[in-house]
């Protein structure tokens, strides 16, 4: 599971006239779901981001959460993130889940940052939007799961998210 994480001072995602989400200050998080990615990539990420120090403190320093500044989430699916361009012009997307299971995957990601308590806000899965968007900073990171807290994608003992989950293989 793929992540591009902006921190922003606003920004809103439109389909068509309809503007489906927007959020202050906080976080766009266009998210790129990968075959074989599950629900320990989907807590891992949402973990990641919601406790990641991208926030400035009162020295400016970037020492605040999103949950410590009670920010909000702005949550886009982008499968495009995963084009494989080393061939061709044109891009490949054979890396990206099923539609079916992107959507799955997409849906308990939102679900789980709920549950985080942040405040979100949506696109719409696989429609065509618009999203506008001030970076503030310009703050952005790259979030890979599979690069971040399983590069042979075994997670054994105790998952990278709070409490156990077991041995589970995850290819």
């Amino acid at each position: 599971m793929l992540a591009v994480v902006q921190r922003v001072s606003s920004a809103s995602v439109t389909v068509g006239s309809d503007t489906r989400g927007r959020i202050g200050f906080g976080l766009v998080v266009l998210l790129a779901v990968e075959h074989g990615d599950n629900q320990i990539d989907v807590e891992y990420l949402v973990q990641k981001i919601v406790e990641m120090r991208i926030f400035n403190d009162q020295n400016q320093k970037l020492n605040k959460s999103l949950l410590d500044i009670q920010g909000s989430l702005l949550i886009i699916s982008q499968f495009t993130l995963l084009g494989d361009t080393r061939k061709g012009r044109r891009p490949s997307y054979h890396r990206a889940a099923g539609s079916a299971e992107g959507e799955r995957l997409y849906q308990e990601f939102i679900s789980t940052a709920r549950r985080k308590g942040c405040p979100v806000e949506t696109g719409v899965f696989g429609a065509m939007m618009q999203v506008a968007l001030v970076n503030d900073g310009p703050v952005t990171i790259i979030i890979d799961s599979r690069r971040n807290y399983a590069p042979d994608r075994t997670v054994t003992k105790q998952c990278p998210v709070q409490g156990s989950i077991g041995s589970t293989e995850v290819n």
